[in-house]
């Protein structure tokens, strides 16, 4: 799965073009090279937002298999590293 459908799907941003904005912008680097907005994201990966109040970190449980997941499911997908 792409990385900014990924944000999106698992509720890390609300909107997916914000989630391509946000790649486009090279705030967001996956296993620490900078993200493409086709980059595709793999179990284990660590993705890395650059936040303006600085970094947040997340690593990648699951990948989703339907177009959004309910925000109470959302900890199946990502689990928040810390920065």
């Amino acid at each position: 799965m792409r990385i900014d459908k990924w944000l999106s799907s698992v509720n890390v941003v609300k909107r997916r073009t914000i989630a391509q904005d946000m790649v486009k912008s090279g705030v967001v680097f996956i296993n620490g090279i900078k993200a493409k907005p086709s980059r595709e994201v793999r179990v284990g990966d660590i993705i890395t937002i650059e936040y303006l109040s600085g970094p947040k970190k997340i690593e990648v449980l699951k990948i989703p298999t339907t177009k959004t997941v309910p925000k109470s499911a959302k900890d199946e997908y990502f689990k928040e590293l810390s920065k």
